[in-house]
């Protein structure tokens, strides 16, 4: 018995799905006698590469070929080829299997032979052709711009990008298609015709389901029908699909959004438990989640939320309102920040679980402007101690640290902010002496005398303060990469450990090429620091782990990143400052 992706292949040019704009150009060519030497057809899975190239092969091979181009599908040459069965003249090579450099001259002395019949074609389909090796591709490099006549290459490949990279000239020889992803609309469509031509009633929604599962593969989506046919005799409902497939129920999905808009965030442990003792598989679950939130999030817009069944439509509707655009918006983004790390974790539960429980307490977060106006009458926070520092201006071009509209504070105790907080791995440390044994260059080494300057340059921070040195750096190094890449990218290993008032900068690096690296580049990464480090007359480089003046190097731990961090943030915005120092606000990740 023939499988339904097997049973239903199309067998003309007219019933390939989706993919109108390939088969009519093949059926014209055909049609107009203007057939090309070579095909690469690119896509996914699943979407019709190797059965457009079968249906080339017999058209040009049919014996009963209408004025159009398109074959009969019935005579005997059409059949041996769609069945995929021996034929003299069509050959279908999996190049996972044959890759070699053999296997492609083997394929080149073949091809050299004419054809069975005056009126036929030689047709050789490579399957997964991104796996033949570059020695391969040059083996058929001759023959594919010069091939004999009568003979056409058809190169099927998911991985183009692979082709592109490692037989580049094989691409100007070929004529390129590249096959679209099918909708779960056109997919459902399809499979109401093979259920109907089986005699097989089914729910829309259990096709709908189907067509999402499938990700834009007919061969998957036939496949998976199959499946479920084979574990449900009789009508095919949304529970045997979702049984047969393992997916989880949608109402499990509405329920933990339920659970977050409710800001019920004790009840999540138990939900992800239930979850689990079920035998739900928590990364489909996370991705089914996901679409839930974005068609939610859609709701809430008044756009359209996708392809989800009625009766999610109609639940959707009646939770309008309960989380806000901006709710929805945040917790879209930390699912897709979340995933890549969630499939290769051993821990997925607890990832889950951190995940629902900070979308649960979303309410705890305000905007930065409504708290600093309930700390002044007019808006104006308390001038800020004596005590603090002055902040040191900002380096030309650099966006401030003032409250805007898309900053949050989560109160009491902590701060979220968005890219301005500088990352926590630059600790400050108190200017020590150059230690021996270290790379020091001097002011008649580095940058020429009309280079430097001993008065600080506009917005530029005193080199002397260790903690404004490492709160510029990376902004530092991003604006040095735009002239000096090789400057910045060394810069970017090195971390600043100590200064001092005559304008020595000690670096620390974890390799010894680094450090020679920097001083061989010593006179462009002085002149490309001055104007963000006023003062600074000479760097030493040294290796991580060489004591400073015979002591131990300074030890980073969280607490210390946590203190210079939030250091570094009050003296950048005397405003934030002041928001901390009243609030009493930390720092979250």
């Amino acid at each position: 018995m023939l499988s339904l992706a097997r049973k239903f292949r199309p067998k003309n040019f007219a019933d390939v799905a989706v993919q109108t704009h390939v088969s009519n150009t093949l059926r014209g060519a055909i049609a107009r006698g203007r057939v090309a030497h070579g095909y690469l057809l690119c896509g996914p899975r699943g979407t019709g590469k190797t059965t457009l190239a079968r249906v080339l092969a017999m058209a040009l091979n049919c014996e009963r070929r209408d004025a159009s181009g398109e074959p009969c599908g019935t005579c005997q040459s059409c059949t041996r080829i769609w069945s995929g069965a021996s034929s003299l003249d069509v050959v279908e090579i999996d190049a996972a299997s044959n890759r070699g450099v053999d296997d492609a001259r083997e394929l080149r002395e073949r091809a050299m032979y004419a054809p069975s019949g005056e009126t036929r074609w030689k047709v050789y389909i490579i399957d997964e052709a991104h796996m033949l090796t570059r020695e391969a591709w040059n083996a058929l490099l001759k023959i594919l711009e010069e091939p004999p006549p009568r003979v056409v290459f058809v190169f099927a490949t998911t991985e183009p990008q692979k082709i592109a990279q490692f037989a580049a000239p094989v691409l100007s020889r070929l004529q390129r298609f590249d096959f679209k992803r099918i909708s779960s609309t056109e997919i459902r469509a399809r499979l109401s015709t093979v259920l109907a031509a089986e005699q097989v009633e089914a729910d829309p929604d259990a096709l709908g389901m189907i067509g999402r599962a499938a990700d834009g593969s007919m061969r998957d989506a036939l496949s998976l029908t199959d499946q479920v046919l084979a574990f449900h005799d009789g009508r095919l409902t949304t529970d045997a699909v979702r049984e047969a497939l393992g997916l989880v129920a949608e109402e499990e999905q509405l329920a933990i959004l339920d659970i977050v808009s409710g800001r019920r965030a004790g009840d999540v442990f138990g939900a992800v438990a239930r979850l689990v003792d079920q035998g739900v598989d928590l990364g489909l679950f996370l991705s089914g989640f996901g679409d839930i939130v974005r068609a939610q999030l859609a709701v809430e817009l008044g756009g359209e939320p996708g392809d989800i069944s009625e009766r999610t439509r109609a639940a959707l509707a009646e939770r309008k309102g309960r989380l806000s655009s901006g709710d929805l918006l945040r917790m879209l983004s930390a699912l897709g920040e979340l995933e890549p790390r969630f499939r290769r974790s051993t821990q997925q539960q607890l990832l889950l679980e951190t995940a629902l429980v900070r979308f649960a307490l979303l309410d705890r977060t305000v905007a930065i402007e409504d708290v600093l106006k309930g700390m002044g009458g007019d808006g104006s926070p308390p001038p800020p101690s004596p005590d603090r520092g002055r902040a040191p201006s900002a380096p030309a071009g650099k966006p401030g640290m003032g409250a805007s509209a898309s900053s949050r504070v989560e109160t009491p105790t902590s701060v979220e902010r968005a890219s301005e907080i500088p990352p926590p791995r630059r600790p400050a440390a108190a200017s020590r002496p150059t230690p021996i044994g270290t790379l020091t260059v001097e002011p008649s080494a580095a940058v020429p005398a009309a280079g430097r300057s001993s008065t600080a340059s506009r917005g530029a921070v005193p080199v002397a303060d260790l903690n404004a040195v490492a709160g510029v750096w990376d902004d530092m190094v991003a604006s040095i990469r735009r002239e000096r890449p090789f400057v910045a990218t060394l810069l970017e290993q090195a971390l600043p450990v100590g200064t001092s008032a005559s304008g020595a900068l000690a670096l620390q690096v974890e390799a010894p090429a680094v450090q020679e690296a920097i001083a061989a580049k010593a006179v462009e990464a002085l002149a490309a620091m001055t104007p963000w480090l006023a003062g600074l007359q000479k760097i030493t480089v040294r290796l991580a782990g060489d004591s400073l003046g015979g002591a131990p190097a300074p030890r980073m731990t969280v607490e210390t990143v946590r203190l210079e961090t939030l250091a570094a943030l009050r003296r950048r915005d005397p405003l934030l400052g002041a928001a901390i120092e009243e609030l009493d606000l930390d720092l979250i990740d």
